[in-house]
């Protein structure tokens, strides 16, 4: 059968079931890989699925094509992203698939995977296989399966790396009807907290709210529960639980980039290596609170594959992106949960007779948009990114091109790039009134809609 070559995106292969990722597809992808991993000497993976309806067929197939090339798998099962990361860890296994479409809609399914110890698959490293895969030339072989149940070690991991102080919290948690659905509540029934739980049924058509937490529209039920029964914080978790959304005791959305500078506030005395990793779209705030706090922040491209490899190449104790994913190396391995990232947000405030709100007093205060999205095809958001990036150098604006195109200018920043999770190309933009704001908003949204015709 032909494969649509856009499922294979920039961190990971992503695309419409059944349209463009079947039980078909799932099969000819595992026998690719199987195939693929060869080459770096491995001879056993690891397979885990989301919770969405198409996962268990994708599993199957995937696990049918990766044996008939005589890799042997095992089966995790029903996981949560992160739990699939610790399973890679634990057993000394770096290759391995994770099928699911994270906060993508309920109709989206994909893979995310890793061939070695470089971590997940981005970039360059996806191209390869896209083309190995489309060539079809795949290993004969019989593979041997086995499953594996990491659900109690994941459990005592994250009572490992929590020490909770003697204020006794009130949390409300957004599960979204993804799957932390599976393990969620068990993980923080074993803390001493008053919890309450929203949309705690496994639904993958996610009728409540877009599995997205980092979205503010997602978080309506979030914050109306918290301010009717008082909490002091609520946490929601995306669709395959890798990312993070915080909701303080008012109601009020907390981007990552400010959970970031609460977690930098509290760590930077702590460890030794004072450097920090940002994403392109987090606000200027976070590098001028790292330089305040007397570290050094490294401004780094978007994308959960890119930046978990970046804090781990460079030994960071601390990093994240705006979407939602952070990276804890101080007392933790290193891997995105959305799970364990509230609870490092718990450890904090139990220490502390202040509100969440509080935590944020004395940031620098700056006027942004929330990352705006527009269509365009995949075949075509590249090339705008191109044009748009040509007339920054035109204009002789300071550019930053690591993702996209970020132009720096003394009273704000804009950014355009291409998404690698869809057909979108997104924006960003931030400065010190709203005036300028508005300024920058259109000369770069009049573009877009110029270039995207």
């Amino acid at each position: 059968m032909e494969i649509n070559k856009y499922i294979f995106r920039g961190y990971d292969i992503r695309g419409v079931y059944p349209k463009d990722i079947n039980g078909e597809v799932a099969y000819i992808i595992g026998k690719s890989f199987g195939t693929y991993i060869k080459k770096f000497h491995k001879k056993i993976c690891i397979v885990g699925r989301d919770n969405r309806y198409s996962s268990l067929e994708l599993s199957t197939n995937l696990i049918r094509g990766i044996l008939s090339t005589g890799i042997d798998v095992i089966d995790l099962g029903l996981v949560t992203t992160p739990m699939y990361y610790y399973a890679c860890i634990l057993k000394n296994i770096p290759s391995g698939i994770m099928i699911t479409a994270s906060h993508n809609p309920k109709d989206d399914n994909g893979f995310k995977f890793a061939f070695d110890e470089r971590g997940n698959a981005r970039g360059e490293m996806i191209e390869e296989f896209r083309d190995f895969t489309l060539k079809g030339e795949f290993d004969t072989g019989v593979g041997t399966l086995s499953t594996y149940d990491i659900r109690e070690e994941y459990i005592q991991l994250m009572q490992e790396g929590i020490n909770l102080g003697d204020r006794k919290l009130k949390v409300v948690l957004d599960l979204g009807n993804g799957t932390t659905t599976c393990i969620a509540k068990d993980i923080y029934s074993k803390f001493p907290l008053s919890l309450d739980i929203l949309f705690g049924e496994s639904d993958p058509t996610f009728p409540n709210h877009h599995p997205d937490p980092c979205v503010e529209s997602n978080l309506e039920a979030l914050k109306k529960r918290v301010i009717e029964v008082g909490a002091d914080v609520g946490l929601a978790f995306d669709g395959d639980g890798d990312r993070l959304g915080v909701v303080d005791e008012k109601g009020n959305y907390i981007a990552t980039d400010k959970y970031m500078i609460i977690i930098i506030r509290d760590i930077i005395h702590k460890v030794e290596n004072k450097k920090f990793l940002y994403d392109v779209k987090c606000s200027k705030a976070v590098e001028d609170e790292i330089k305040k706090l007397g570290g050094e922040g490294i401004c780094y491209r978007t994308g959960n594959s890119y930046t978990k490899a970046k804090v781990k190449e460079d030994n960071l104790p601390f990093g994240g992106e705006l979407s939602g994913h952070v990276y804890f190396r101080d007392k933790w391995p290193g891997f995105d949960s959305g799970i364990y990232a509230g609870l490092r947000l718990l450890e904090i405030l139990s220490k502390t007779d202040k509100p969440l709100s509080s935590l944020l007093d004395g940031i620098s205060n700056y006027v942004s948009t929330e990352e705006l999205k527009f269509t365009s095809p995949d075949d075509k958001k590249f090339l705008v990114i191109d044009k748009i990036k040509d007339y920054c150098v035109k204009k002789g604006y300071q550019v930053l091109t690591i993702d996209g195109v970020r132009v720096n200018f003394d009273d704000g920043w804009a950014l355009v790039r291409a998404s690698n999770t869809g057909p979108n190309i997104t924006a960003r933009f931030e400065a010190n009134s709203e005036v300028r704001l508005e300024e920058l908003q259109k000369e770069f949204i009049d573009l877009i809609n110029q270039y995207n015709k």
